[in-house]
């Protein structure tokens, strides 16, 4: 368990706290690139650790991010003019161009001061991955976005979106790390064979193996940027079959039963306040291209990504107790919840909107996210002492991945990364 005021720190991201500071150190998703289509095209308003802010497509195609509020008056810039490389209020026309800078004032008298000195709180922002993102930390100090490997493949090797989670990030980022709750919140009713599962995670040899084994025994191993966490259970014939995960910093995961050839997983978590997140999935294969029935898959809800309506909004949702059946539950699976993103969202928004982790009663298999709050809280501490976070400035580090693999009973958890990965810690050197 954590006492309240650490509770608090690993959970507040707002501008005026140590883990939103923290936070700030990194480059943040604001938006898929598809929500700003076209230059000139419509504003999109954006939250992020609680900061309210619109982001445009300018003329030139660039994409500028400020302040929403116009510093004239106060004026909402949502509903501003996106025109010759720049957005303009509508209040008194001010505008603004990527980086913030008056480019005109129509109402101020020529030579007045104000032509020189009002701007508009701009971040900057790069394009990575069909991912829009933002850095919201000093303006002095600017790394390179992280490398995550699907960034770097073509367009036909990746799939990309969003999708809305109403809680805390810190939950999110938990539930990935808990590998032991797939042998429950996965798996078939108890009384269903794994290969009747429609949902299932992984084909149905896996699946027994995860349900027999609900106490895996883990490894974690620390690396540049995070830490890869192996889940050993036992696989009949097959041996010890692994499921690994990675967690990058600050809020990078990935989905565990890659096999080699299959599509992997991964998600961004960003804050948009302390009471809801966008958590920003990707699946890429780096050996083939993702071909439309696999796509169409995707898109209809897959794996860690959720069936989506209006607004990246998944279908099954707080709002209508995720469409639990409770048939389904007694007779086809364990949660009478359709599709294994929509499990896992209903499990941990269920757990409160900032859950009250003074209350918990953890066990060895928590041992990933004791690992996890160990090592924000530690690191948002430090940049409070003073100590600046080494990680932002690795980018190539990033470029890791996920999966499951079958080694021999007591192989050490080093070999069979390196096994899987040729690296002992999962990473890539290129993409591939």
């Amino acid at each position: 368990m954590l006492s309240a005021e650490d509770n608090d720190l690993l959970t507040q991201t707002g501008a005026d706290t140590a883990m939103g500071t923290y936070f700030r150190r990194f480059w943040q998703p604001v938006a898929l690139a598809e929500e700003l289509p076209e230059p000139d095209g419509s504003p999109l308003r954006i939250t992020i650790m609680g900061e309210e802010l619109v982001a445009f497509r300018d003329s030139d195609g660039r994409v500028g991010l400020l302040n929403r509020h116009c510093p004239h008056r106060g004026a909402d810039l949502y509903f501003g003019r996106n025109e010759a490389c720049g957005l303009r209020c509508v209040y008194h026309g001010w505008k603004f161009d990527v980086s913030g800078k008056a480019v005109d004032l129509p109402n101020v008298p020529p030579g007045a001061r104000h032509h020189d000195t009002v701007r508009a709180k701009a971040y900057p922002t790069r394009e990575y991955g069909a991912i829009v993102w933002a850095w919201l930390g000093p303006a002095d100090a600017i790394p390179e976005v992280p490398a995550l490997e699907f960034g770097a493949l073509a367009p036909e090797r990746r799939f990309v979106t969003k999708q809305l989670i109403e809680c805390n990030w810190a939950q999110v980022m938990e539930g990935d790390l808990d590998t032991s709750h797939f042998s429950f919140l996965h798996m078939p009713a108890p009384s269903v064979p794994s290969n009747e599962n429609p949902d299932a995670p992984a084909d149905a040899r896996r699946l027994r193996w995860i349900r027999n084994d609900p106490m895996p025994k883990f490894q974690i191993l620390g690396h540049d940027v995070g830490f890869v966490v192996g889940g050993a259970r036992a696989a009949d014939e097959e041996g010890i079959y692994w499921r690994m995960t990675q967690f990058m910093l600050p809020a990078h995961g990935t989905g565990p039963s890659t096999l080699p050839g299959e599509t992997y997983f991964g998600f961004t978590v960003v804050p948009i306040t302390d009471r809801a997140s966008w958590i920003y999935t990707y699946a890429w294969n780096p050996e083939r291209d993702i071909g439309p029935e696999e796509r169409a898959k995707l898109r209809s809800g897959h794996g860690i990504i959720a069936e989506l309506g209006p607004g990246y909004v998944p279908v099954r949702n707080r709002s209508n107790d995720f469409q639990i059946d409770r048939s389904a539950q007694r007779y086809q699976s364990f949660t009478g919840v359709k599709g294994l993103a929509e499990q896992d969202l209903m499990i941990q928004q269920s757990q409160g909107r900032i859950v009250d982790r003074t209350a918990e009663t953890l066990t060895a298999t928590d041992a990933a996210v004791v690992r996890f709050r160990r090592t924000l809280l530690a690191a948002a501490k430090a940049l409070t002492a003073g100590e600046e976070p080494r990680q932002p400035w690795r980018a190539e580090a990033y470029r890791t991945r996920p999966g499951s693999w079958f080694a021999d009973e007591g192989t050490d958890f080093e070999d069979v990364l390196v096994e899987r990965f040729g690296d002992r810690r999962g990473r890539v050197r290129a993409a591939e």
